[in-house]
């Protein structure tokens, strides 16, 4: 079977961004001609009848450059949380921006954590989705970051990024990070680390390979958030591939169904209950 075949067939997609996949590595700036052609390819893709979900990081990056802070190591979380209120609403207002100059209407959406273990919270977001999507809305997702400390703490949206794919129904989870995929070992330390094309089953053996930490000093996603979120986004029905950041034409080479980034097949559990994949 071929499994990246079946890609071209996704009709409704979310798209993850990390922050160091949109700023400039030199000052940590917004690198807008990126954040242009990724509203440009989804606009695109939008045109071509998908429906398409971003989840962007970026807010807590943009909120202390707004404010002139450079050293960021040494940041408090209520720092991350206050330059999270500042960055969300230039982030949005840029986002807002970009893509009604190719004719489309985005939308915030913030969420929590909270959002998907309350019942009633998640039956709200799911018919926001909808709604949205119904519309041709393209939602523009983030965790609100002022109010919760989740994905600040665990993982720069990489599982939320997953229980959107899971909360929306989604075909495909995409996400862009600074890494190809996935690899055997660290490929930065490691010049013998093997690429692993498409992971059919995600096993024990697998995630004891996950690592904690990030090659970024902008985003906190490890590759062990990453599997964390592929296993959410496999078995609620979701296809999944992480493919690097830096081109971000790798969105249309995955949904032609071309090797690119690594492939987790969807492997949907008919007793899947997002709640039971949260972090308490």
């Amino acid at each position: 079977m071929n499994y990246r075949e079946k890609l071209k067939d996704s009709k409704r997609i979310v798209i993850k961004i990390g922050s160091s996949s949109l700023t400039h590595a030199e000052t940590g700036r917004i690198n807008l001609a990126k954040l242009e052609k990724l509203v440009r390819i989804i606009s695109d893709l939008h045109n071509q009848g998908k429906e398409v979900v971003l989840v962007s990081s970026g807010a807590i990056a943009v909120g202390r450059i707004k404010m002139h802070v450079t050293d960021f190591e040494n940041t408090t979380l209520s720092e991350k949380q206050a330059f999270a209120a500042i960055g969300q609403a230039q982030l949005m207002m840029i986002y807002q921006k970009l893509f009604s100059e190719y004719g489309q209407v985005a939308a915030q959406v913030l969420m929590t954590k909270y959002t998907i273990t309350n019942n009633l919270s998640r039956k709200n977001a799911e018919n926001t989705f909808a709604e949205l999507l119904k519309l041709g809305v393209i939602p523009v997702v983030n965790e609100n970051d002022t109010v919760s400390t989740f994905e600040i703490e665990f993982g720069d949206n990489d599982r939320l990024s997953a229980m959107v794919a899971a909360v929306t129904g989604a075909d495909l989870l995409i996400l862009l990070s600074d890494i190809d995929g996935l690899f055997t070992d660290d490929p930065n330390e490691n010049p013998e680390a093997e690429f692993i094309d498409i992971v059919p089953e995600i096993t024990e053996k697998l995630k004891g390979m996950g690592k904690e930490t990030s090659g970024s000093c902008v985003g906190t996603g490890g590759m062990s958030a990453k599997l964390a979120a592929a296993e959410i986004a496999t078995f609620s029905g979701a296809n999944m591939v992480i493919a690097n950041g830096e081109n971000l034409n790798h969105i249309y080479d995955i949904l032609e169904g071309k090797e690119c980034g690594t492939l987790f097949t969807a492997n949907k559990k008919e007793d899947f209950y997002l709640i039971d994949y949260i972090e308490t």
